[in-house]
């Protein structure tokens, strides 16, 4: 039977290893799912409520267990660990204390002899491919609202992430969530690809690369399975003329380099205001070089290893490309060099200025710990910067003028704007993106039309001659 191993970033020892769910296997499930659904689209919301409250609250329970094999798994240092399970709890509440009212039927205005409503049913069974980087916060956003709604779920976690899978399975059994309403497989790409393109599923959520994306849409094509598509980023960050230079620093580079850079909604491009330009980069340099970059079990680290050394070998490349092109580094290429140290997931982070966006670095999505910086002269000129590319998450602005903000992020071509934040998810908003970002929504209200059908129901109350 074939096997998927984690080969951990700490070390690149086989961490664990899981067998592929069998076909059969498989067919057993989607059967049980479609059968669970049933009587799970049949309760009461109050005890869809209580079952995924105890599924969240179960999951959070095991925080310990689960920062570490983090750590092991995927590279975040376990000092920052913590922080996903606060955000799996928030959203995960959230989505469960807006169900009622996201879900309520849209009645229509009075009219004399009729009730018209639009219910909203669940659309079946969902599934729900989930990333190695966050990988207990994008699957809340999928599968607490998809339970809520009525719906099942399959789970097929990331390789990489495979434990975080066996938690989430864990926490719904014991939460009593039924057998089939939640199962968490191994499956490997082609019976993922077949499940799409047989139509055995009415919805897949995925997150991951635009190109395994392109891969899910061509695979569920002509089944009308409803695709939501979280894909990547190469997300922009404004300093205007009024930032605070040292707030707007601090959040520039939490932004850049958490997670080893390696978040869709990063940022990855900076445009500064020439007049501050000097100084800001004084104050990102000192950022980054505070980070200490180590073992992620290791409770000093505050950057760890990149998920792969092949993922780091990519950035590493494209590092090398910019400097070729001109592009000049400030902390890594000064420091360790990480023009030497290919074959290794470990990588400094790094600054670079003299960019532009003839770079691959300033326009194809890098994901890791580096940052390009450009001095812009105007609004105009950084929402122009800011527009040119092929991907639109989210961008942020740092100023002291919201007013400015919200005429800046009318013109941005993005999915969220920030203003003096950057890099997190408000469960209270949709999370969406426009061009090779993606398509679709998660949380916030519109995230729930995303996982249900509109249902209309005209009712003619009396019948013309029958008294």
């Amino acid at each position: 039977m074939p096997e998927v191993s984690i080969v951990t970033p700490v070390d690149g020892s086989t961490y664990a290893t899981r067998p592929v769910c069998s076909d059969a296997d498989l067919e057993r499930a989607l059967a049980a799912a479609r059968i669970g659904q049933i009587g799970w689209a049949a309760s009461n919301l109050t005890d869809r409520a209580a079952a995924c409250t105890a599924f969240v609250d179960r999951v959070v329970a095991m925080s310990d267990p689960i920062v570490d094999e983090l750590a092991w798994q995927m590279g975040r240092p376990v000092k920052y660990g913590g922080g996903e399970l606060r955000g799996f709890a928030e959203r995960g509440h959230h989505m469960i204390s807006i169900a009622e009212s996201s879900l309520a039927p849209l009645v229509s205005d009075p009219l004399d002899g009729f009730d018209r409503w639009i219910a909203r049913e669940p659309l079946g069974l969902v599934l729900v491919i989930a990333p190695w980087n966050y990988p207990l916060l994008t699957a809340v956003n999928s599968i607490v609202p998809a339970l809520m709604a009525g719906n099942a779920v399959v789970l097929k976690h990331a390789g990489q992430t495979l434990l975080v899978g066996e938690r989430l399975q864990l926490a719904a059994d014991a939460a009593g969530i039924p057998a089939g309403v939640f199962t968490n497989l191994v499956l490997s790409h082609q019976q993922v690809g077949r499940v799409l393109a047989e139509g055995r599923v009415d919805r897949v959520n995925f997150t991951g690369s635009v190109e395994a994306g392109r891969t899910i849409e061509r695979a569920a094509a002509g089944t009308f399975t409803g695709v939501g598509l979280e894909l990547g980023g190469k997300d922009p960050a404004y300093v205007r003329s009024d930032a605070d230079i040292a707030f707007a620093a601090a959040g520039i580079a939490d932004g850049a380099f958490f997670n080893s850079g390696q978040s869709c909604c990063g940022i990855e491009r900076v445009y500064v205001d020439r007049s501050l330009f000097d100084e800001f980069i004084d104050a990102l340099v000192a950022e980054g070089r505070a980070l200490t970059l180590g073992d992620p079990t290791d409770a000093h680290t505050t950057i760890g290893p990149m998920v792969t050394p092949r993922a780091a070998d990519g950035v590493r490349r494209q590092l090398s490309a910019a400097a070729e092109a001109g592009a000049h580094g400030l902390i890594g290429a000064s420091d360790r060099g990480w023009e030497t140290d290919t074959g290794s997931p470990y990588l400094d982070p790094e600054i670079l200025i003299d960019v532009d966006h003839d770079m691959a670095v300033m326009t194809e999505e890098t994901f890791g710990p580096v940052v390009g910086v450009m001095p812009v002269d105007s609004d105009d000129e950084a929402i122009t910067m800011m527009n040119d590319s092929n991907y639109g998450l989210s961008a942020s602005i740092w100023t002291a003028d919201a007013d400015a903000a919200r005429s800046i992020g009318g013109r941005l071509q993005t999915g969220t704007v920030f203003m003096n934040r950057a890099d997190y998810l408000d469960p209270s908003l949709a999370w969406t993106g426009v061009k090779d970002t993606g398509k679709g929504i998660t949380l916030s209200p519109l995230g729930y039309g995303m996982l249900t059908r509109a249902k209309s129901y005209h009712f003619r109350l009396t019948t013309p001659g029958v008294s």
